[in-house]
């Protein structure tokens, strides 16, 4: 492939941005492809090259890259009315009323304008609703580029991951490891009349798509309740892509205090939320004391675009056609990977995926999960399969990044770039879409 433009872009960006990126996940060695447009389920970069698309704006893009008419119509007739005003709109309220008509714990939502912002905001609920300053994060799982969440290490030993947040940020944060319910058990019997709020991925979703093992988010749920605290679902990933329209929480059958949203409640536009039980989303400002407010929330542009996108996901048979493809996937990739590298782990469900280059597990697949890691103790790869962050950090991230992923490019799939971040399957996908990937892997593998 010829990738002289992206090349020259790249160069002027390193001029005027840090990295010659607005994103760090998208410093791609040696240098990022830049797209020129979206079709579809494909993109096609600045030197013309099309490539099968399984990043999908790392998450919001459900329907694709082509805004089905319904979607495309309430956006432009928004644009074309002006393009935000600092006052209320109607379609905010529609959204709102859709999320909290089909998501089993949100009775209210205040909409923000990104992922982080609504972790953010939901860590500064739970705190001013507790009164308590403490959080359980899990060790790895992302919440965005906030302070609280952005630390290492165990338990109460912890410490920020990046420079130029305070010590006295991560003095507040404790950390689990994923699926252990020893380790929290053991932070609550320590810190549990000062813990605010356990904020959880229902899905390690930045981490390799790790699924809770059986009985892991009940025990949470348990334990917040048993203490006070309040239980936060981070679905800014997951919602509205696992479990349908009841999310991640439905899917599993758990009731969180709170849940953040993002990327597909969106339909593809910048937006963040928060939702939950309405005495507790009654404590923002103007209704509360805690504050939050922000200049952009609500946009009605991206409202309308939520909004429609949802309903066109809900008319239109697009949770069936999705996670049919990501199964057929998944059970096409486990085939592969019994021939051709048995250690590696599929992971994913409903319409995410992933391989993870494991270094341990038996030689056979047989009683395996069915179309990716489930977790299930009855499945003989059960001990083998990571748990947590630790698990997938041992895994050959080398040789996904400067081997893998590259042959994969250059084979016309475009793959999230590292073997951290979930991939997903659009709408817009079809069955040859799945069986040219496929292919792709088994040249790639």
């Amino acid at each position: 492939m010829n990738h002289e433009q992206s090349r020259a872009l790249y160069d002027r960006a390193l001029s005027v941005m840090p990295g010659g990126v607005n994103s760090s996940v998208r410093a791609i060695r040696p240098y990022p492809f830049f797209v020129q447009k979206g079709d579809g389920g494909h993109v096609v970069d600045a030197d013309g090259n099309r490539y099968l698309d399984f990043v999908m704006g790392y998450g919001p893009l459900l329907l694709g890259h082509d805004m089905p008419e319904q979607v495309q119509s309430a956006v432009q007739q928004r644009a074309s009315e002006g393009p935000m005003y600092g006052a209320p709109t109607e379609v905010e309220v529609e959204l709102a009323e859709f999320v909290t008509r089909h998501v089993p714990s949100v009775e209210m939502v205040r909409f923000v304008n990104s992922g982080t912002e609504a972790t953010v905001s939901a860590v500064r609920l739970a705190r001013g609703y507790t009164g308590r300053d403490k959080i359980v994060v899990m060790q790895g799982g992302y919440h965005g580029a906030q302070e609280s969440t952005l630390v290492e290490g165990e338990g109460d030993d912890t410490h920020p991951s990046s420079p130029g947040i305070p010590e006295s940020f991560a003095e507040h944060t404790l950390t689990v490891p994923f699926n252990d319910e020893e380790a929290a058990h053991t932070v609550f019997a320590k810190h549990g009349d000062d813990i605010a709020a356990v904020l959880t991925e229902p899905i390690l979703g930045n981490y390799g798509i790790v699924h809770p093992v059986e009985g892991y988010h009940e025990t949470l749920r348990d334990l917040c309740d048993e203490h006070g605290s309040l239980l936060v679902f981070d679905e800014v990933i997951t919602g509205f892509r696992v479990g349908g329209l009841q999310c991640a929480q439905g899917k599993f059958d758990i009731d969180p205090d709170l849940t953040t949203f993002g990327k597909i409640v969106g339909g593809g536009f910048p937006v963040g939320a928060i939702g939950g039980k309405s005495e507790i989303l009654e404590q923002f400002t103007p209704a509360g004391d805690v504050f939050q407010s922000g200049t952009f929330s609500g946009h009605p542009v991206t409202m309308a675009a939520g909004l429609e996108t949802l309903r066109y996901a809900a008319e239109n048979d697009v949770y069936d056609h999705v996670n049919g493809l990501g199964e057929r996937l998944r059970s096409g990739l486990q085939d592969i990977l019994e021939d051709q590298a048995p250690e590696y782990t599929v992971v994913g469900t409903d319409s995410m995926f992933k391989v993870v280059f494991t270094r341990d597990a038996p030689d056979t697949f047989e009683g395996h999960c069915d179309a990716g890691c489930q977790q299930r103790q009855a499945c003989p790869r059960y001990e083998h399969c990571p748990k947590n962050a630790g698990d997938i950090k041992q895994a050959e991230t080398e040789r996904w990044e400067r081997l893998f992923w590259p042959e994969m490019k250059d084979q016309g799939v475009f793959l999230t770039a590292n073997q951290f971040e979930s991939q997903f399957i659009c709408d817009a996908h079809t069955g040859e879409d799945i069986d040219d990937a496929l292919e792709a892997y088994k040249e790639a593998i």
